[in-house]
């Protein structure tokens, strides 16, 4: 897949994601990670259980395509092993993808290559280390294939400032893709 000439399963998985990341910066820093399915807004629109004003809503946000995603939150994760958690995903065949938002502490190379061997030395060493950066990650992977994510470091925390692309976080989307087969 080619970033410079992206397909509308693409285009519309950014957009999601970009609005997963806009509502988790609202929300502030230190949150726990969250999952969310990723649905096709008119599928949604027509199932007839769904209350009124959440069809509203729905339809304001909706640019009238068959590609429009809608992401619903499954839930917020604590103290859980992310990595097993999506292992052992199951979605149904409505969710044509899948995303999740959540932070991390990064270091440069040179950092991460002086950190102890035991796990919680190295989580002390990394967190407490004057390089190290808070970003907050949000991947999104659609059955199809498309992946895309954002991140955004505390101390650049403006919409402006959110990097974004196919292959920041080639782990993560990874592991949601492997949720979704």
């Amino acid at each position: 897949m080619n970033e410079l000439t992206p397909t509308a399963d693409q285009l519309a998985l950014a957009h999601v994601v970009l609005d997963i990341e806009k509502a988790a910066s609202l929300v502030g820093w230190d949150h726990a990670p969250s999952l969310y399915a990723l649905v096709h807004t008119a599928t949604l629109l027509e199932q007839p259980d769904l209350p009124e004003e959440l069809k509203d809503a729905l339809r304001q946000e909706w640019d009238g395509t068959d590609t429009h995603l809608s992401a619903i939150i499954q839930e917020d994760f604590q103290g859980e092993d992310l990595e097993e958690m999506l292992a052992h995903l199951a979605w149904p065949p409505s969710v044509v993808g899948a995303a999740l938002s959540l932070e991390r502490v990064i270091v440069p190379p040179e950092v991460e290559a002086q950190a102890p061997e035991d796990p919680d030395e190295a989580l002390a060493f990394i967190s407490n280390h004057p390089k190290a950066t808070d970003v907050r990650i949000t991947a999104g992977a659609l059955r199809s294939g498309e992946t895309w994510s954002a991140l955004r470091a505390r101390t650049f925390d403006s919409d402006d400032k959110v990097g974004q692309g196919s292959q920041l976080v080639p782990g993560l989307t990874d592991a949601l893709l492997a949720s979704l087969s």
